[in-house]
């Protein structure tokens, strides 16, 4: 883990502030957008024009030997398992712990959102260690509705494997 010494904090799109988080949760953000959160954090970068997200000096050896390119957190299985397990021990009920969050109901739980709470979780981790939460809770983006089909995901969402 990166310490804050160790990057400048306006190099992120957007501080991690608890609203933020709920958005995620709550779907009102899409599934791209949650990756690219964890990718800077990742300290992956993006290659323009054709606009992969690609490993830095800064990203950890652990991801960017086994994802070459940043991998699609919540469409991809593998790369939730990666992010579940680099998440402490210590650290892995921030969603009960930081959020208060209950959960979500047994006909809500399907694989895009239980890896939006993995994301949200991993945020999480990463903010605390880095000491780097936000509390300017109207630096967000905007919310866009829940999408029509929450298993499938926003319009423009990789497809779920």
């Amino acid at each position: 883990m990166y310490k804050k010494e160790n990057f400048e904090e306006n190099q992120f799109t957007w501080p991690i502030c608890k609203e933020l988080l709920f958005l995620v949760l709550e779907d009102k953000v899409s599934d791209v957008f949650v990756c690219e959160l964890i990718w800077e954090r990742l300290f992956y970068t993006q290659e323009l024009p054709i606009n992969d997200w690609v490993p830095s000096a800064l990203t950890p050896a652990y991801w960017s030997e086994k994802f070459v390119k940043a991998p699609q957190i919540i469409s991809e299985r593998i790369a939730s398992v990666h992010l579940t397990r680099s998440i402490p021990k210590e650290h892995k009920q921030g969603l009960k712990n930081f959020l208060n969050f209950k959960g979500y109901k047994i006909n809500e739980l399907y694989p895009r959102r239980t890896r939006r709470a993995t994301a949200v979780n991993w945020l999480i981790y990463w903010t605390i260690e880095n000491n780097c939460f936000s509390t300017d809770n109207d630096v967000i983006p905007s919310p866009i509705p829940p999408p029509v089909n929450p298993v499938k995901g926003h319009f423009g969402d990789p497809e779920i494997k």
